[in-house]
């Protein structure tokens, strides 16, 4: 199944994909108030927000081993899962643009696979982590490089407002070996398969859930392959999954 989340007048809407149709829903589709409403035809220009309702937004930082040699040659590779947040203001829809504060003369774009959460999760087994997911989407963990470096830790270079593209749509499977890609101005920059992950997608959730409990409608950024690099007023960066389609977004610097 396909679903994209869409803006109605003033409402929020999910919308079940149908071939060439929209099946509205009367709520998220992991609630079971989730009936269908209406079928109408999609257009090109339907105002698509990001495929998520998160309380939360969890990262996964350093789960490429390529990556994290790209990054800190020297350094061993994480034992365990590296956590941090976004907030939730981050959050910025397919063709939404890229704002970069003047704060910073770096900002790097990281392509990755995001899950959204379908169940409450707390202390989940491997089998109920399974069961907890309900789709996945693509994200853009956008990062303020050299505040990150700076601050020591995460929040600022990570949490500015547009820093957390999702989308375009939410898929409830994906290839265990579907390949992530992530192009600037149309030149590759990030290809990657998901088993090249060093903690996989139910070893993520299986350690967050021992330490949070996750709501539905949260969502769980997966992690970046290498190939990270900085972004420039003008860009236009896509990150691309076969099953799931384009997130495409447009930089600019922000005015004050």
């Amino acid at each position: 199944m396909q679903y994209i989340r869409y803006r109605s007048g003033s409402k929020a809407v999910w919308g079940r994909c149908a071939g060439d149709e929209i099946v509205e829903l009367a709520a998220p589709p992991w609630t079971e108030q989730a009936q269908e409403l209406r079928r109408f035809a999609s257009t090109s220009d339907l105002p698509i927000l990001p495929p998520c309702e998160p309380t939360k937004i969890l990262c996964v930082g350093k789960n490429y081993s390529a990556h994290v040699k790209e990054l800190h040659p020297d350094e061993d590779l994480p034992k365990e899962p590296l956590l941090f947040m976004k907030p939730t203001s981050a959050l910025l829809p397919p063709n939404g643009t890229i704002l970069m504060p003047p704060q910073s003369e770096r900002v790097d774009y990281e392509g990755e696979l995001a899950v959204v959460i379908g169940k409450e999760l707390s202390w989940a087994s491997e089998v109920e982590a399974q069961a907890g997911i309900f789709g996945y989407t693509l994200a853009n963990d956008v990062t303020a490089r050299d505040l990150q470096s700076k601050d020591g830790q995460w929040t600022r270079g990570k949490g500015f407002d547009t820093f957390c593209p999702v989308g375009p749509n939410l898929v409830t499977e994906i290839a265990e070996d579907a390949v992530i890609v992530t192009r600037v101005n149309g030149e590759e920059r990030q290809r990657a398969s998901l088993t090249q992950m060093i903690f996989s997608v139910i070893d993520v959730i299986c350690y967050i859930t021992k330490c949070m409990t996750l709501y539905p409608g949260d969502i769980i950024l997966t992690g970046t392959p290498e190939g990270v690099g900085p972004l420039q007023a003008g860009d236009t960066v896509e990150v691309a999954m076969a099953g799931i389609g384009i997130l495409r977004n447009h930089v600019a610097l922000r005015e004050v």
